[in-house]
């Protein structure tokens, strides 16, 4: 979309179903899209192109039939993506399109991010899971809601000293984790 005249400029179509969540490339024009079909496709922006298809789903180590075969999270750091929904959360390499890491999750995951050598996922579930790149879980840190949707992390390049996470989900509070390790206070809304 053009902000300045509000004019949509290209359209990606490929999913078969809703979309649940995307995610930018760091060094390339591409963004990822994953969806209830099923699918994480990659797009290349300079031509509005779908240039990669993974099906998780299809994956026996990944697929999850009781759970469904939705993407509900995404995220990726260069050469690698690592998504989850109704699949396990699953590592990919995305130049070979393979799984590398299954990390034993029974829940659903509804927000994952890779942060430094971690990735920090949320879900069905009260904790913020921290996991090695190996699958072995670090830590769970609990916030106060049952159950997490959204985990944002603000890390300022000039200033590391001032990372912070928050995560919210289905209750009335933001968690602020001024520490990976515990949650610092809770904002009521």
């Amino acid at each position: 979309m053009d902000l300045e005249t509000g004019t949509f400029t290209q359209a990606l179509r490929g999913h078969t179903d809703y979309i649940h969540c995307l995610a930018l490339r760091e060094r390339n024009p591409e963004v990822l899209s994953g969806g209830e079909d099923g699918a994480v496709r990659l797009w290349d922006l300079r031509m509005a192109k779908e240039v990669q298809t993974i099906e998780v789903y299809k994956h026996e180590e990944c697929s999850r039939p009781h759970n469904g075969r939705w993407i509900g999270c995404l995220a990726t750091d260069s050469d690698w993506m690592v998504c989850g929904g109704g699949p396990a959360l699953t590592l990919w390499h995305l130049r070979s399109s393979t799984p590398t890491t299954i990390f034993p999750m029974w829940a659903p995951q509804k927000h994952v991010t890779f942060y430094q050598d971690l990735i920090l996922s949320a879900g069905q579930g009260p904790c913020v899971n921290q996991w090695q790149l190996s699958g072995e879980l670090k830590a769970q840190v609990p916030g106060s809601s049952p159950g997490l949707l959204s985990l944002s992390l603000n890390q300022q390049p000039a200033a590391p000293e001032c990372k912070v996470l928050t995560a919210a989900g289905s209750s009335c509070r933001v968690d602020v984790f001024t520490n990976l390790g515990y949650r610092a206070f809770s904002l009521s809304f």
